[in-house]
């Protein structure tokens, strides 16, 4: 047992991670979850007489010892990953659009188990020009770390694409919840398929003519073919031209505010305004009918606004250091380093919802920074802390020595650490509720739900409300230089 990693079966089905199984608490976990118990409260329920108490121990250690039924099951159509994660979560996922359809919506499938292949892991790292435009990969080309899917489907990877051809309608969802974007998604697919990309959804969609968008996949004689928003607006075949189903296409989507845009191999097709969905929804990927495959899915925020990292670094930030510490701002045409600490860069301004991307650069892989975020504000790194540290144990990349790059500290590690941070690299991290994503150079390394009870510090609870960012600055040994930090908010109102 010692050393194993399994993928535990939960509730909430946007959260992905792991667990190494040692001692008779986490065997009891595991017992949970190969029993199928809603949460750890259904085992750990423990009689309030010594001598009964002893009992349920020596029973529960019988079944340790005997393995019962212990088997790592997979199941069809789940979200697998590998992040592991300090503080687990075992409640549904907060937040998330209701569904009602005609038949009891099935239960979302809950992650198993993958191995990574590190090396493959990395070529999946995106170009600088793509970091540049604040791009990020939904699909790492090895897992659906970050989705959960809704109704039953053989969704699955292969060759570095997700696929489904089998199973009742059903519904790949982007863990998160976003309002604006932009969407690249390939696709292939036979001409009789059935598919479609939702955008603004809930995982099991009603209404497609007022609650989301369905851009649709489809035959050309369809009511509404390739190309078209189903029950909204329809793309004649003529329009669209022949779509060739031995190769890949390309949807281009941009969604902003009531307007949503697509280009389809890099051609305009489809324009549609003044229409109405949730404010904020996922994701996801549809199957019908028919076998499709996707891969190559990047988003990015449309709301970028810079945070100075040059000369004039005060408009934005303050700086406070701990007693009896020193920590020193510099800044170069390469942007604002940091030296020494403990010490903090607080933002004045607050940010609640914000995807924010970061390009930084280490001394070496083992300085020690962060960037926390909806902080306490005048307070020394009260807040949630993305960890920015590349250190590594025995070489390997899927063993972060200090948590690893794009870490929720304490919450959840990164699940590979990306590169060793002395060149230019890139974090994002996506705040949305309680939700939080991360990615270092375009690769999802976190995916956590905080569910804990709410608090107006991160560091004891669940905090939602807005905070200023602070840039870290560890200890003595720290020297980072932040290239550029821009931030763009949730709500698709800016002003």
């Amino acid at each position: 047992w010692e050393g194993r990693v399994f993928e535990p079966q939960r509730v909430n089905p946007g959260r992905v991670g792991t667990r190494k199984l040692f001692g008779l608490h986490n065997r009891i976990q595991t017992l949970a979850s190969c029993t199928g118990a809603a949460s750890m409260r259904t085992v750990v329920n423990w009689p309030t007489h010594a001598h009964v108490r002893l009992m349920a121990i020596v029973f529960l250690t019988m079944l340790c010892v005997t393995n019962i039924g212990c088997g790592n099951k997979e199941q069809p159509g789940a979200a697998v990953g590998t992040a592991s994660s300090e503080t687990e979560d075992t409640s549904s996922k907060p937040n998330s659009p209701s569904s009602s359809a005609d038949s009891t919506p099935s239960e979302p499938s809950v992650p198993t188990e993958v191995i990574l292949d590190a090396d493959k892991l990395m070529d999946q790292r995106l170009a600088p020009e793509q970091l540049a435009e604040g791009w990020v990969r939904l699909f790492d080309g090895q897992s659906l770390f970050g989705w959960f899917s809704a109704g039953k489907a053989n969704w699955h990877v292969a060759d570095g694409e997700i696929r489904v051809s089998d199973g009742e309608v059903s519904f790949l969802c982007t863990s998160f919840q976003i309002s604006d974007f932009e969407l690249l998604v390939d696709f292939k697919c036979p001409t009789e398929t059935n598919s479609g990309v939702f955008l603004r959804t809930s995982p099991q969609p009603e209404d497609v003519a007022s609650s989301c968008l369905e851009l649709n996949i489809a035959p050309p004689d369809n009511p509404f073919p390739t190309g078209s928003f189903v029950q909204r607006q329809k793309l004649e075949p003529s329009d669209l031209g022949e779509i060739d189903a031995d190769q890949w296409h390309t949807y281009h989507v941009r969604v902003e505010g009531s307007t949503a845009s697509v280009k389809l191999d890099g051609r305009q097709i489809m324009q549609l305004s003044d229409f109405s969905a949730e404010e904020r929804g996922h994701v996801s990927l549809q199957h019908n009918s028919g076998k499709i495959a996707f891969r190559n899915i990047l988003m990015r925020p449309i709301y970028p606004k810079p945070l100075d990292t040059g000369p004039s670094w005060e408009t934005d930030w303050e700086k406070s250091v701990k007693e009896g510490a020193s920590m020193d701002v510099q800044t170069s045409e390469n942007g604002l380093t940091l030296k020494g600490g403990l010490g903090q860069l607080q933002s004045k301004a607050d940010f609640d919802d914000f995807w924010l991307t970061a390009r930084y650069s280490l001394a070496n892989r083992d300085v020690n920074s962060g960037i926390f975020f909806r902080c306490v504000r005048d307070a020394m790194l009260d807040g949630y802390e993305c960890q920015v540290n590349h250190s590594i144990k025995n070489d390997d990349p899927v063993q972060p020595g200090d948590a690893g790059a794009g870490a929720i500290f304490r919450r959840q590690n990164a699940r590979a650490v990306i590169g060793d941070g002395t060149n230019s690299t890139t974090i994002s991290v996506l705040a949305s509720g309680n939700q939080i994503c991360t990615w270092v150079d375009g690769i999802q390394v976190v995916d956590f739900v905080d569910a804990r009870k709410p608090d107006e510090n991160p560091r004891r609870g669940r905090r939602d409300e807005a905070g200023p960012i602070s840039l870290q600055a560890h200890d003595p040994g720290t020297e980072v230089t932040f290239h550029q930090i821009d931030v763009s908010s949730l709500a698709s109102d800016l002003d």
